[in-house]
């Protein structure tokens, strides 16, 4: 009768024991997305998107933290820290940078705008209006030097072309400049808009054949033919803008 019980004992004591190995653990899991924008020249704002798993409650909360940008990421980084410490966790980080500024009339002309660049998901685009155009098509380009101080717009240098490839239109197998952005055209108002976008550019980057900053937006009085060298023969340089960070 004791070697029974000792028996049963025993094999309850291995049935408890296995039972507390095997079961398995509830983990709180995290998924911290953020994205960070440039407010004005000296503000930066971050937006972040927290989800917690908490034993298969899902929990969202969002928070917006604006100041400088020193400020702002030191934020995020404790909020990383704290959030995502000691749990599986996915991190999402989206960044936008995004510069304007104005276009001035060269050469005797009317024509001025503005020009925004946006960088997203390693993607730039460029959107230019331009007004007091003469209706027509006309060249728009990246130029070496943000540099418009000259009346003829000259000082901004030839066009920006780090890969050193002859001129032509954009994506041409026989080459292109990184500054070769193409035609638009001008209606009856004098009125004019672009969009372009690209993976061969960065705003400020450290690669040299992709950082816009320092260059110029230079637009011309005619239309680029894609194929004259060293820069189209686009005419006289109608309206300027640096590109400065």
């Amino acid at each position: 009768m004791k070697i029974t019980s000792i028996l049963l004992a025993s094999i309850l004591t291995a049935s408890l024991f296995v039972s507390c190995e095997t079961k398995p653990k509830k983990e709180k899991h995290a998924e911290v997305s953020i994205e960070m924008k440039k407010v004005n020249d000296t503000l930066l704002r971050a937006t972040i998107t927290t989800i917690t798993d908490k034993n298969g409650v899902l929990n969202e909360e969002v928070q917006v933290i604006e100041g400088t940008p020193g400020e702002v990421k030191a934020k995020v980084e404790a909020h990383k820290s704290t959030v995502l410490h000691d749990k599986p966790h996915q991190m999402h980080q989206e960044t936008e940078k995004k510069l304007q500024f104005s276009l001035e009339a060269k050469s005797g002309s009317t024509a001025s705008g503005m020009v925004s660049l946006t960088e997203k998901d390693g993607q730039v685009t460029l959107e230019a209006h331009i007004n007091g155009l003469d209706a027509g098509v006309h060249a728009i380009h990246i130029h070496e030097k943000a540099d418009c101080s000259s009346a003829d717009g000259k000082s901004a240098g030839g066009h920006w072309n780090p890969t050193f490839q002859p001129h032509g239109a954009w994506g041409d197998t026989a080459g292109y400049h990184r500054g070769d952005i193409g035609n638009f055209t001008a209606d009856s108002s004098g009125h004019g808009m672009i969009t372009f976008s690209t993976d061969q550019w960065c705003i400020g980057c450290d690669d040299a054949d992709k950082n816009l900053v320092g260059r110029a937006i230079i637009v011309h009085q005619g239309a680029d033919d894609l194929t004259s060298q060293p820069s189209g023969a686009a005419g006289a340089r109608v309206s300027c803008a640096g590109i400065i960070e």
